[in-house]
């Protein structure tokens, strides 16, 4: 399947009988978002269906294909790669992930069996690194978003070998 990258997004154009995949991709799989002949897939579950073989990436506009190792570096780039590890790591797992922009976090996570249009995500997921700096004030706001949309926080802690450490973290009160 062919995908094209125009920034940080990669399109999969859906014509009559061709890309039923995509279709499939979003409606079984939740990737991307699918919207009349096209599926928007973020780079980082492009990259993901890059690695396991189910997905082409080009450049926009031509037929130069991407290698794995220039995607990888794009992401490095764009300083996205601890949450395309994170995105991988869950996905690997059998979670159904969205997008968690809108409430301040890389994704939101459904437990497995649990899709977007059969009920509310479980988990805000929020990616840090190892080194990072946290301010108390910014960790109290995740975690009282995360209350607030009645979700947990799960806190992915990358360190610099790439290994993830989950934290799940809830609001209580004293």
């Amino acid at each position: 399947m062919r995908g094209d990258l125009s920034d940080e997004i990669v399109t999969i154009i859906i014509k009559e009988n061709i890309n039923q995949k995509a279709i499939s991709l979003n409606q079984k799989s939740g990737f991307g978002k699918l919207e009349d002949n096209t599926l928007e897939l973020s780079i980082t579950e492009a990259f993901y269906l890059m690695e396991k073989g189910r997905l082409s990436i080009y450049n926009l506009g031509s037929d130069e294909k991407l290698e794995e190792n220039y995607i990888r570096d794009f992401i490095k780039k764009e300083k996205v790669y601890g949450k395309y590890l994170v995105y991988k790591d869950l996905k690997d797992r059998g979670y159904i992930i969205k997008t968690g922009f809108k409430y301040g976090s890389e994704f939101r996570l459904y437990e497995r069996g649990k899709s977007p249009g059969e009920g509310h995500s479980d988990y805000l997921v929020k990616v840090i690194y190892e080194n990072y700096d946290i301010h108390a004030l910014d960790f109290a706001s995740y975690v009282r978003v995360a209350h607030g949309v009645k979700k947990s926080l799960l806190l992915a802690v990358v360190d610099d070998e790439e290994d993830i450490t989950y934290y799940t973290i809830e609001w209580t009160k004293p």
